[in-house]
């Protein structure tokens, strides 16, 4: 596998710090090339400005024509032109974040605003001149695993837990950002309880994330519906037939 690894905490002596390390020690022992984006570490700008996309401030900024066009015409700055070249080079992607406030941290959500803009990630059309998204798209044929650490009990984030099922707290990652984009989305490697982790847990933690690290070529995708797939009328609404006694988030897994 050709594996980028974006890892969003800011102190690599922590538990994120340590299963990163571990899984893409595991991962290179057994050949896998791997790829880092450590957004802490480089110093990453999540800020959407007017710089990322060589537009005059001047003139009104329109976010989404601009990325396009700078894309386009190679007016884009370093920083997002660098993240761009390593999606294209892998065939793996690894997220990986602390939940914090039932989301990512800002500086994770900064380089998906930065990085998947219109005309690279989004707004495009396949060869029958369809639009892509939610099973097709730029990440066709690449797979993308969230690792998540949380801080309170697995309990918690069950299906009638106080914060959440966490599948639904993922899903704006997992399935508007992911596999709107085409990737093949695996289950997520979550971990529960991590402020109160002993090395021990650590361990023991690190080692469950190495196996479904080693397991991803094998590991069977999440069954979300697809766009193009006959589930949906011309609108993007379900069809009546289709999972008649869901609603929500629940009724796009197949």
């Amino acid at each position: 596998m050709n594996v980028l690894w974006i890892l969003a905490h800011p102190e690599p002596r922590s538990l994120n710090g340590h299963l990163a390390a571990e899984g893409q020690r595991a991962l290179r022992a057994e050949g896998h090339r791997v790829e880092v984006s450590d957004l802490y570490a480089m110093g990453w700008n999540p800020v959407v400005d007017p710089a990322g996309y060589a537009h005059d401030p001047a003139d009104r900024f329109q976010v989404a024509a601009a990325a396009k066009q700078a894309y386009e015409s190679g007016g884009l700055s370093p920083d997002i032109r660098a993240e761009q070249e390593k999606i294209d080079r892998a065939d793996t992607l690894v997220v990986q974040f602390p939940m914090w406030w039932f989301g990512m941290p800002a500086i994770l959500k900064g380089w998906f605003d930065r990085v998947w803009h219109q005309g690279y990630a989004y707004g495009l059309r396949g060869p029958d001149g369809e639009w892509m998204g939610y099973g097709d798209g730029f990440l066709a044929g690449k797979r993308a695993m969230a690792v998540v650490t949380m801080g309170g009990p697995g309990w918690f984030y069950g299906a009638r837990g106080i914060h959440g099922a966490v599948d639904e707290l993922l899903f704006p990652l997992q399935h508007g950002t992911l596999f709107y984009a085409g990737a093949q989305v695996l289950p997520p490697v979550l971990i529960f309880g991590a402020d109160r982790f002993t090395p021990g847990e650590g361990r023991t933690a690190a080692k469950e994330l190495t196996g479904r690290l080693l397991a991803i070529p094998e590991t069977e995708p999440i069954p979300y519906r697809t766009r193009n797939g006959g589930d949906y009328d011309g609108n993007l609404v379900l069809r009546p037939d289709v999972a008649p006694d869901l609603t929500g988030l629940r009724a796009h897994t197949a």
